[in-house]
């Protein structure tokens, strides 16, 4: 089992390499230097993501070789058997960006042996930062992380991405269910979202369709905060699921109730 020290090592190497990255996509951002191409799922991919992306990688190789690496541009090494991964999303929100909006981020995670110990989510645009390790607690910025301690759900936030998605991944009838029982819906999101639940901002965060690296720093950050991460079906610390959810303790039976019809 890997002791606290190591917890901390990763977690200072996560948060300087996601600030690096994320001065490097400063560079391109609400300039012409990145214009969008799109990928086959109509998903669009700029210069920064790539260069963003490799620049994680080639700190993540020189200071731990024997670490797997998995990254939304660049996949994943399937030859590699080792214990510990590090799951990249170079930008998430490439919409947000390449619209000119801040609220995009530079996400880094480290799995060991299945499961997620260090989290950190970089917002360049805004320089805010949300963190945590397993034991050493969830930080924004240099504070710590408190949830809101709303426990009504009809005076609850809840942050989603686009709504067209959630039709389109059969999910539309239990959206309807929640966006109708909170107070106010917001969209823009994307791991923005989850920024604002894990800083008391927002009390829901929703999205109805997830791959790993969209999520992989949150099941730490969450759990270190007192809050839930994980699928529409209760099981905390879920970032394979295809889904995703984050609330408080205190709204979680009311959002999974909803959610389930």
């Amino acid at each position: 089992m890997t002791e606290g020290s190591d917890f901390q090592s990763y977690l200072d190497f996560a948060r300087t390499t996601a600030r690096e990255a994320g001065a490097l996509t400063l560079e391109y951002f609400q300039t012409d230097a990145a214009p969008a191409e799109y990928k086959s799922d109509d998903t669009p991919v700029t210069i920064a993501d790539k260069k963003a992306e490799e620049l994680i990688r080639e700190r993540i190789t020189a200071a731990y070789p024997d670490h797997q690496i998995v990254g939304e541009e660049f996949g994943e090494d399937k030859e590699s058997t080792a214990s510990h991964r590090w799951i990249i999303d170079p930008i998430d929100g490439t919409k947000s960006f390449v619209h000119g909006v801040p609220l995009y981020a530079v996400l880094l995670a480290l799995e060991i042996d299945g499961r997620v110990e260090v989290g950190v989510a970089y917002f360049p645009g805004l320089d805010e930062m949300v963190s945590g390790a397993t034991n050493l607690g969830a930080w924004w910025n240099d504070k710590p992380c408190k949830l809101s301690e709303e426990a009504a759900i009809d005076r609850a936030v809840c942050c989603h991405i686009d709504t067209a998605y959630f039709g389109k991944n059969g999910k539309g009838e239990a959206w309807n269910r929640l966006q109708k029982a909170v107070y106010y819906n917001a969209g823009w999101c994307d791991a923005y979202g989850y920024l604002l639940v894990a800083t008391g901002r927002a009390e829901v965060m929703l999205d109805p369709v997830m791959a790993v690296w969209d999520c992989g720093p949150f099941p730490p950050i969450f759990r270190e905060a007192g809050g839930y991460f994980g699928d529409w079906q209760g099981n905390d610390g879920k970032i394979h699921a295809g889904e995703a959810m984050a609330t408080t303790k205190a709204l979680l039976p009311d959002v999974l109730a909803l959610l389930k019809g």
